[in-house]
């Protein structure tokens, strides 16, 4: 079993980085020159990651109207799509890279969040 070391706190500093990235990774590596929903996969999600975040019950959310738990959920989700993207929509080259690798690591930080009660019992 693997530590579960990602707080609420990390979590916050890790998702305008991650969405900002997101929107401009597309543009820096090129995505759509094989197939165009390597781009806007990308892009879209980065922009509603933007909106998730600063609606986001959390300290660095600007408006916090939705649970943290929903957002963790919308994180899992995202690293499921991303994860099989590549294999779905038949990606290739840096686009097939970008999605498995990025997806892979999304779930990985969701799986390796620490839950906030447990550290109350700890």
């Amino acid at each position: 079993m693997l530590p579960r070391f990602i707080t609420k706190s990390i979590h916050a500093y890790l998702d305008y980085p991650v969405a900002l990235g997101l929107l401009a990774m597309p543009f820096l590596f090129g995505l759509g020159e094989i197939n165009i929903l390597a781009f806007w996969l990308s892009v879209v999600t980065g922009g509603a990651a933007l909106l998730l975040t600063v609606l986001t019950d959390h300290h660095l959310g600007l408006i916090r109207v939705l649970p943290y738990s929903l957002h963790l959920a919308v994180d899992g989700a995202v690293g499921v799509v991303f994860a099989a993207a590549p294999f779905a929509l038949g990606f290739v080259g840096i686009e097939f890279w970008y999605y498995l690798v990025l997806g892979l690591t999304v779930l990985l930080v969701v799986g390796l969040h620490k839950p906030e009660d447990s550290s109350a019992m700890a």
